[in-house]
């Protein structure tokens, strides 16, 4: 088939396919690990690339390699302040019900980041804050994310990122993780057991048919947030989850 003329639609769909292959692959790939993932003709993966050069998207690394490029983070934080505020309708109607801090992220560069919250009432200062980062490995709405994902996905993100234990309860084997992924993804939902914090208990969820992989939380002090809990938050996050990902897709 025929280039369209620059600027046209085909073109337009190719910048983004290459952005997310990049994205897919951690962030960084060179032209021959692109070129396999693409039917894309060289040249013309060469000539976009340059391109996205050019105009700051795309950063060549000394080693040549082609990495994401430092103009993305203000497209990237502007999206992630409208989901955010999208999903913030519901994570208030979270806590009213529950009265625990709720909270939404996103699959960012390997890691979760806090894109929304609604704090609970209760005073109690915890890890979780808009533009926080976690490890996916260690955080439930991390696991919740990588639950939607297969195995071979995980791994190269944990290989990335590495697999440190925050408390004496976090996950630090990769085996380990995949073992809870398979719990998760049999029950819909994931379990911070004091992974992330010690005394603070996480049940989060998956926004299913999101455009990025993205999940919601309800998270509070363990003396609360027990297996009563549990039995009302899982059908209210679960109300909540497709509530959200039915907005996305009239979006």
């Amino acid at each position: 088939m025929a280039d369209k003329p620059s600027g046209g639609v085909q073109s337009v769909e190719r910048v983004f396919e290459l952005l997310e292959l990049i994205t897919d692959a951690g962030g960084e790939v060179t032209l021959s690990e692109l070129s396999n993932s693409t039917d894309l003709p060289l040249p013309t993966i060469h000539r976009l690339l340059r391109t996205l050069v050019a105009l700051g998207y795309i950063r060549q690394l000394p080693n040549r390699r082609y990495a994401l490029g430092p103009r993305l983070i203000r497209l990237g934080e502007a999206a992630n302040k409208q989901l955010g505020s999208l999903a913030r309708p519901q994570l208030k109607s979270l806590v009213d019900r529950l009265g625990e801090t709720a909270n939404m992220g996103v699959l960012d560069s390997d890691m979760v980041i806090y894109v929304a919250q609604v704090p609970s009432l209760h005073s109690m200062r915890m890890f979780t804050e808009v533009g926080k980062r976690g490890y996916m490995h260690a955080t439930g709405m991390g696991k919740a994310i990588l639950a939607q994902l297969d195995d071979d996905t995980v791994r190269g993100i944990v290989g990335r990122q590495g697999m440190p234990t925050p408390t004496p309860k976090s996950i630090g084997d990769v085996d380990t993780l995949l073992e809870d992924l398979k719990l998760i993804r049999q029950r819909g939902y994931s379990i911070d057991e004091e992974e992330q914090e010690v005394g603070v208990r996480c049940f989060a969820m998956a926004i299913p048919d999101a455009p990025t992989p993205a999940a919601i939380s309800v998270s509070g002090p363990v003396s609360r947030v027990d297996q009563a809990f549990a039995d009302k938050a899982v059908p209210l996050l679960r109300e909540a989850a497709r509530a959200i990902s039915d907005e996305l897709k009239q979006g």
